[in-house]
């Protein structure tokens, strides 16, 4: 707390003597203009001893005060100084902040292929949208692939398989001799699919059913959610085996801060075709 008075105090301190060491000078050239006639005893005057000892107080840059820490803490918090941000930057923002990314992401391109299958696929006019439809996706995109998918793929997988960082990591050459990581690789991909088909399966049934019902009886949307669930069984779980086990390789093997963001990528077809199928009430 002391540090920053003692600055403003000896930053004053200079000026006034830089000041008063101008004023000096000035007086001596004036004295001199002015009376020629007595200029040999000024220039005795300002080659004297206690003239030089005037001028070296007045004009002599004052040394910093305070104890060596306080002298040394301006330097150090200036080279701790951030860099200045120089425009924006995807990656940038991504390594800072991976989850509101992800949430971001999330919702806008679950609700953004939903609205490809009405539109495109479905050919419905704009006028003719079903917006509640989009709100389950919207909601499901935000609460269980911005949120829980984040934390299961990135923070739980990062403690159940500590070399995952390193892995990812690595030029592409050296995760097909890593032994280790590509074993993490293929048990992760194992888990993935397992959750999508125990838990992501009957969550977006139990959305769905929730969105659409008239009802707030939460016991009903739930038992409506997973009837319809065990109901398309079959059919969903060969569509995320073909689809999520290459996809889940190639997203496990990029690194972390990049993971869910190509992920996106395949979800996005992904969720724009399970909008066609299983979307409508």
């Amino acid at each position: 707390g002391k540090a920053p008075r003692h600055s403003m105090s000896a930053g004053l301190l200079s000026l006034s003597r830089i000041g008063a060491c101008a004023r000096l000078r000035g007086a001596q050239h004036a004295h001199a203009v002015a009376r020629p006639c007595r200029g040999d005893q000024v220039a005795q005057w300002t080659r004297s001893p206690a003239a030089q000892q005037l001028r070296r107080a007045l004009c002599t840059k004052p040394q910093a005060s305070g104890p060596p820490s306080a002298q040394k803490a301006a330097p150090s918090a200036a080279a701790a100084a951030p860099p200045p941000v120089g425009g924006l930057s995807y990656g940038a923002f991504a390594r800072a902040y991976p989850n509101t990314n992800n949430l971001i992401i999330a919702t806008l391109k679950t609700g953004a292929a939903d609205l490809v299958a009405q539109c495109v696929i479905e050919k419905k006019p704009l006028s003719e949208v079903d917006w509640q439809r989009n709100m389950v996706f919207c909601l499901f995109g935000c609460v269980y692939l911005g949120a829980f998918q984040y934390w299961y793929q990135v923070n739980i997988f990062k403690r159940l398989f500590p070399g995952v960082e390193a892995f990812t990591s690595q030029p592409w050459a050296a995760k097909l001799t890593d032994v280790k990581g590509l074993s993490n690789l293929a048990s992760q991909t194992v888990i993935d699919v397992g959750v999508l088909i125990g838990v992501y399966l009957p969550t977006f049934y139990v959305f769905k059913a929730g969105v659409f019902s008239s009802s707030w009886d939460l016991t009903e949307w739930v038992g409506t959610g997973v009837s319809n669930y065990w109901k398309n069984w079959n059919k969903d779980c060969f569509d995320i085996v073909r689809v999520w086990v290459p996809a889940d390789v190639i997203c496990f093997s990029v690194p972390l801060y990049l993971r869910l963001p190509v992920r996106h990528i395949v979800s996005f077809v992904w969720t724009a075709y399970l909008s066609f199928v299983r979307g409508s009430k």
